[in-house]
């Protein structure tokens, strides 16, 4: 009986396991060796970037040591093109630098100065201080003045422009051929006493002709005498107009109608005469005649 207790309490205890084999045996030790393999494989993926990364590293050469010149060097701009014309990088340039003082120009060279300031005056004698627009008298003071200027315009594209095209003739000359027609037309209309007046102010020796005088002492007093010209056939269209306006008002002064405008009355009046006598048929030819007979 003894023994039999002892088998059968001995009998269970043989069968159970170590708590370490049930570890290994059990889910547990799954997770545990996929972790480990998962580190290997990534150590591994580690030092093999990390190899070719450093194998892919580019080697630099040394530095290539600066040469001497052998010339000393410069910088050239040639004007002209294989054949000698003008290059077009020249001409845009050239085209570009009158575009932007053609303003200049035009109103200090040429006839529109004095014919738009004809025109404003002959607006303002009608007392019609905004008809026609400045737009409209600008327009037709420019026409006018391409009209006038048209031999000297002529000559400059005949003898400056037309041959620096060509190639025939540098810039140089192409520019003192083009302001010999300029000169011309404004000493044919340019007063001696504005001409001495200009010399004197700038300080300069009298000059022995005319045609001797510089373009900065000459254009001043070609628009002197431009001003001068303007304000005396100016005062001549003035003149009519003011005595409608003194006759107007000396019938409202004897009718007792002082509080009416005496312009309100002889503004139909103006009107009426300035179409009648084809006002500005009259002041567009003496304008032309002005500049025609002196040339």
């Amino acid at each position: 009986m003894t023994g039999q207790a002892t088998m059968s309490v001995r009998g269970p205890l043989a069968t159970r396991q170590p708590l370490s084999a049930r570890f290994w045996n059990g889910p547990a030790a799954r997770i545990v060796v996929i972790a480990l393999l998962v580190l290997v494989v990534a150590a591994a993926l580690i030092l093999m970037t990390g190899t070719a990364s450093h194998a892919s590293v580019p080697t630099v050469d040394a530095p290539t040591p600066p040469v001497a010149p052998t010339s000393p060097g410069g910088l050239s701009v040639d004007i002209n093109g294989p054949d000698g014309t003008p290059s077009s990088a020249i001409v845009t340039l050239v085209g570009i630098t009158l575009l932007s003082v053609a303003p200049a120009l035009l109103l200090m060279m040429t006839s529109f100065t004095k014919i738009f300031v004809v025109l404003a005056m002959a607006r303002n004698a009608l007392a019609l201080p905004s008809i026609p627009p400045n737009q409209v008298l600008a327009g037709l003071a420019l026409f006018l003045s391409l009209f006038i200027m048209a031999p000297v315009i002529t000559d400059i594209n005949t003898h400056a422009l037309q041959p620096y095209l060509n190639g025939h003739i540098d810039f140089t000359q192409a520019i003192d051929l083009a302001t010999k027609p300029l000169r011309t037309f404004m000493l044919a209309h340019t007063r001696q006493e504005d001409l001495a007046l200009m010399t004197r102010a700038a300080g300069l020796p009298n000059p022995k002709d005319p045609s001797s005088v510089s373009l900065p002492t000459l254009i001043p007093a070609f628009m002197i005498s431009e001003l001068r010209a303007a304000f005396i056939i100016g005062f001549v269209i003035f003149v009519p107009f003011l005595v409608i306006d003194l006759v107007v008002s000396a019938a409202l002064m004897s009718m007792g109608m002082m509080m009416l405008p005496p312009v309100m009355i002889s503004l139909p009046f103006k009107i009426l005469l300035f179409v009648l006598v084809d006002g500005w048929g009259l002041i567009i030819t003496t304008l032309i005649s002005s500049y025609r007979g002196s040339s």
